[in-house]
């Protein structure tokens, strides 16, 4: 007689789905035999668990499986690529008598030739000065929002933009910060006119206008109309004191000549004051970087805390960084870039053929945001944002 079947790993009793689902189980009863400190944070906790918003840490199965993954940040496969590794580990060979460390601060001890020489490569490959390499995309952040903006400053910021800007925006010194609609031209424009009309030193050229932008929106998967941004901007502040900061986090690696993001593939690189790369998603590492000129950088250096007071990125922790740019630059990831394109076509079309599609939208039981006008588009993007009528995080 044939036992059961194996239940699917995602569905076992430490599985991932049941893991996220028993997490959200409002635990009033043990809160009680709680200690007065504990008790407070699961009360906290409680009203994630209430609102299905709770989330767990656990496994996933495409890591440890044959399992496809549609979710993780390495858009390219280019984290668990043989070739990468293998370029990773000519990294070590080339230089054998590396420091597994830093061993100190950047300003100090912690500086070292061959993390200058990536920061360079780097930022040529991108078109910038230099740049400034840091521990995480949320950290350059931070790094740059404390440490830019000058008092009397304005910062004028998409309501989309990562959580990390907002971070930063709360220890910048620009205590004006206003937001502009998600994407809008025209809502732009308005708020740099009440900019103007409200802020004497800015109308006198005396102090600058900030504009915090991502080139992929991760909460949508739209593309920034960058260049209308620039546009309006010069049109509304002639004189030259309004700059941007752009976030190619969902960028990189992904669009733009051998992957150097939206603002190389729109030829903005000498129109734009800051752009951030994060080496976390398509580049298969950790990190980011900074891209700027000198007087950017020697900012970033003297006014940002997190750069002050952190260790120096060591050798290992830049060679999966300058290996993961070696493959982009060489141009071997092109068949990769390519096929995330026809990945999306197929997606919408898929999609857009399904017989219950129509009343899927009706019902507003599924929402996809970019499934609108998709052909219209130059290119696609890789964030494809997928909402069901539950909020729910699993």
């Amino acid at each position: 007689m044939e036992g059961p079947p194996d239940l699917d790993p995602l569905l076992s009793g430490n599985g991932t789905i049941v893991t996220r689902i028993e997490g959200n189980r409002v635990r009033p009863n043990l809160n009680n035999t709680l200690s007065t400190f504990y008790r407070n944070l699961e009360d906290a906790l409680d009203v994630r668990r209430a609102s299905h918003s709770f989330y767990s840490i656990v496994q996933n199965n495409w890591q440890n499986s044959d399992a496809v993954d549609f979710c993780s940040g390495d858009i390219l496969g280019l984290g668990r690529s043989p070739d990468r590794r293998a370029e990773f580990l000519r990294e070590f060979d080339r230089h054998p008598d590396f420091s597994t460390g830093s061993s100190g601060v950047r300003l100090m001890d912690g500086n070292h030739t061959y993390l200058e020489q990536t920061e360079q490569e780097i930022a040529a490959f991108h078109g910038a000065e230099t740049g400034l390499i840091v521990g995480s995309a949320f950290e350059a952040s931070i790094a740059v929002w404390s440490s830019i903006p000058r008092p009397g400053d304005v910062i004028v910021y998409d309501s989309l933009v990562h959580a990390s800007t907002h971070e930063g925006m709360k220890q910048s010194l620009a205590m004006v910060q206003v937001e502009f609609p998600h994407s809008d031209v025209e809502g732009f424009r308005s708020v740099l006119l009440e900019i103007l009309d409200s802020q004497s030193l800015v109308r006198q050229g005396k102090r600058s206008v900030i504009v915090a932008v991502e080139s992929i929106y991760s909460m949508d998967g739209d593309v920034c109309p960058l260049e209308e941004l620039i546009e309006v901007a010069m049109e509304v502040i002639p004189s030259g004191n309004i700059q941007f900061v752009v976030d190619e986090a969902h960028s990189v690696g992904v669009i733009g000549p051998d992957g150097a993001g939206l603002v190389c593939e729109l030829g903005l690189q000498r129109d734009i004051a800051v752009v951030i790369h994060s080496f976390g998603k398509a580049i298969g590492a950790t990190g980011a970087i900074i891209l700027g000129n000198q007087t950017i950088k020697s900012a970033l250096a003297n006014f940002s805390r997190s750069v002050m007071y952190t260790t120096s990125p060591s050798f290992p922790f830049v060679a999966a960084i300058k290996s993961g740019y070696k493959l982009l630059m060489s141009g071997r990831m092109r068949e990769a870039q390519d096929h995330i394109q026809r990945l999306s076509i197929v997606f919408f079309e898929t999609l857009e053929s399904h017989p219950l599609w129509p009343l899927a939208q009706e019902k507003g039981l599924l929402v996809v945001p970019l499934a609108q006008n998709w052909e219209d588009r130059l290119f696609q993007t890789h964030v494809i944002t997928v909402s069901t009528h539950q909020n729910y995080t699993y």
